[in-house]
């Protein structure tokens, strides 16, 4: 059996093992895993506001559609799609940490040079890149989400803390969902337990799913009705911008 092969089986061998042990104490698991997403949650939401709370920009016109409005099955569909992405972005993290520090070391010993050295430290490799991006990543959401809440707080008439408060029902379970890979792939990296990655993807890909289904459909059909509960906004909105006239239907 060549390398790959071996590497392969010894894969699978672990995966089905790590989800028996599993079995035996989810709860624990998944406690462990919702704690991890749910710090990253509320660090990104925190973050929201703060730059919400400091943007002092133009004001931005909202769009009536949900959060804001109620809206329809199309529109549970297209949050779906755009959640599925991140989470397929997230999951594939997950299986580059499986790859890059349990598969390739078994290969280790075939190569030579660069490839040998790569194959032998892709643990550490990976730790740095998936820091690094969901680093950036996570910057780069804080500050264009707060920049938009700020601005369509300002054309609201509202504080962006208010705001951000109608979209919580929706918006951590939403997220601790999507970062659920993320949270299990610490975990993992943590004790050098990377052979269990490939179980993890499959075990929060699943979790995951049915959480941003019931996610979008409050994101749809109550998260509007809440936010015109706390904001006392209804539709047609009409704002004054200098000497123009906005109506938003």
């Amino acid at each position: 059996m060549d390398a790959s092969a071996y590497a392969f089986t010894h894969g699978i061998r672990h995966t089905r093992s790590t989800l028996r042990s599993w079995r035996r104490e989810p709860w624990s698991v998944l406690g462990r895993w919702a704690a991890g997403s749910a710090a990253a949650a509320a660090g990104l939401l925190l973050a929201v506001w703060l730059i919400s709370s400091l943007y002092g920009g133009r004001e931005q016109i909202v769009n009536l559609q949900p959060p804001f409005a109620v809206g329809d099955a199309g529109d549970v569909l297209g949050v779906m799609k755009r959640n599925l992405l991140v989470l397929a972005l997230h999951a594939m993290a997950c299986v580059a940490g499986f790859i890059a520090g349990s598969s390739l070391p078994l290969q280790a010993q075939h190569r030579h040079g660069l490839s040998r050295w790569v194959h032998e430290h892709g643990g550490r490799l990976a730790i740095a890149f998936v820091v690094a991006a969901t680093t950036f990543s996570l910057g780069a959401q804080a500050y264009l989400i707060g920049h938009t809440l700020g601005g369509v707080a300002a054309f609201l008439r509202v504080s962006p803390g208010l705001l951000l408060l109608g979209l919580l029902p929706h918006a951590v379970p939403e997220l601790m969902a999507l970062f659920l890979p993320l949270a299990a792939w610490i975990i993992a990296s943590r004790s050098a337990k990377w052979e269990q990655l490939l179980a993890a993807t499959f075990v929060t890909v699943a979790v995951a799913l049915p959480v941003l289904l019931a996610a979008a459909f409050v994101e749809v059909f109550l998260s509007p009705n809440l936010f015109a509960a706390l904001t006392h906004i209804h539709p047609p909105i009409v704002r004054r911008d200098g000497d123009v006239l906005v109506i938003v239907h």
